[in-house]
């Protein structure tokens, strides 16, 4: 079971992503990690890439999605969305249990 949730318009935008810029069909979704160091806490991070020996592999909606396993703690929980608006556009991470009522 993935150990984050994508949300509809993150994997429609992700296929689109795919299919426009001609993704080869062994490639996934790499979702990963960089810790930021002091305070600045961690960044996400997106591309395609060929599963590694130290992954672990998922599939949701016809996609693979490919997280290195020291990085599946930090991303329990989480949700992957996409935005698209006039001040902004980009995927975005959050926990859905930190929202305000």
């Amino acid at each position: 079971m993935l150990p984050l949730t994508i949300t509809e318009k993150a994997l429609k935008e992700i296929k689109a992503i795919m299919k426009n810029k001609n993704i080869p069909g062994e490639y996934g979704l790499r979702i990963g990690i960089k810790a930021s160091g002091g305070c600045g806490g961690i960044s996400y991070l997106l591309g395609f890439d060929k599963q590694k020996p130290s992954d672990d592999s998922y599939e949701i909606d016809g996609i693979m999605v490919y997280i290195e396993k020291k990085h599946v703690m930090y991303l329990v929980g989480l949700e992957m969305d996409y935005y698209s608006g006039a001040d902004a556009q980009g995927f975005n991470f959050h926990n859905p249990e930190n929202q305000p009522n």
